[in-house]
This record gives C-alpha cells, structure tokens and sequence, in this order.
C-alpha cells in the first residue's frame, strides 16, 4: 500500500526568498513561512501561536518565487515534508524539516503583487481575489 506525504500550508513569508543554483544548474529557492494558529482559550483571553516552516522550491517555480515573493506575502503552498541532515561548519550533526514545494500560489489583493500563478505543474491559473474567511 503507497503512504501518503502531503503538507498544505497558507501563510505569509517571513523573508525575501533566497535564490541559489546548484553544481549541475538547478535553481532552488528557500524561504520562511508563517503559519499563526488564533484562539480564545477558559478565560476568554485571545491567544496566539505561529508555526515556521521552511519551504524548498526548485526549477522554473524556484525562479518565479524568487521573482514575485517578498517579505510578508500571503501565499498557499502545497508539497511534502522532508526531514534530512547536514553537518554545519564546525562538523556539528544539524537536522531540518521542510516543505519541497508542488505548488505555490499567491494569494495578495490585486495591486498588492503581480498575479501570477507559481505552480512548477502550472495546473491552475493565479488565484481568484477574494477575501478569505481568515
């Protein structure tokens, strides 16, 4: 029986997104994003928590983040989770999770960015501007 790895997350860059190119010329773009969970807890006092994720784009979809995206941007991004490790400069073990993005939609007002779809499957057009219920 195939599992199932699937992570669908709506929330707002935390930085500008980092473009680099590896040894054999693949762009990949990483970037922040936060996801703010709100609710009212016993007491009736509203309470707060954000949740950071780093995203992993790669091709043409790692050129068009790079390009649209900025600091703050509402986007929805769909993809699996990935937890790998690396050794940092002084040889010390460091383990990431992240999102390895399928799909990356913006998801700002018109005039607020350029609208256009940043899907690597370029299965949708960009995002219908309406208020969301959030």
């Amino acid at each position: 029986m195939a599992g199932i790895n699937k992570a669908i997350l709506i929330g707002n860059l935390g930085k500008d997104p980092e473009l680099r190119y590896t040894p054999n010329s693949q762009a990949v773009a990483t970037f922040s994003l936060a996801t703010t969970e709100k609710w009212k807890d016993k007491e009736g006092k509203f309470q707060e928590k954000t949740e950071w994720h780093n995203i992993v784009a790669w091709g043409k979809q790692a050129e068009i983040c790079k390009e649209y995206l900025k600091k703050g941007s509402p986007v929805y991004v769909e993809g699996r989770i990935q937890h790998r490790s690396y050794d940092d400069k002084e040889g010390n073990k460091k383990y990431i999770t992240e999102i390895v993005a399928r799909s990356v939609q913006m998801l700002g007002r018109k005039g607020e960015a350029k609208e256009e779809p940043v899907s690597q499957d370029l299965e949708s057009s960009a995002a219908e501007e309406e208020d969301l219920p959030f």
